[in-house]
């Protein structure tokens, strides 16, 4: 289980320490968020993440499954 907890923080730290993970996006993309209002930027923040909330949750429970199952497996 300590592995799999490591193969994750691993794989975390690799992904938020790339630059161009974190620059995805186009520049027409970017001009029009920013030159729309307030209320338009806080919308398209929250349909942000509105659209990750599914991603997010089929990973976490893939990741349980298999925590789970690498428990099962080292207790029997």
């Amino acid at each position: 289980m300590r592995n799999a907890l490591r193969l994750f923080a691993g794989t975390c730290a690799a992904l938020v320490s790339v630059p161009v993970v974190l620059g995805q996006g186009c520049a027409m993309c970017y001009s029009q968020a920013s030159n729309a209002g307030a209320h338009a930027q806080r919308s398209l923040d929250i349909g942000i993440l509105v659209l990750l909330m599914p991603c997010l949750m089929m990973f976490a429970g893939v990741f349980v499954i298999l925590v789970r199952r690498a428990h099962a497996a080292s207790a029997g």
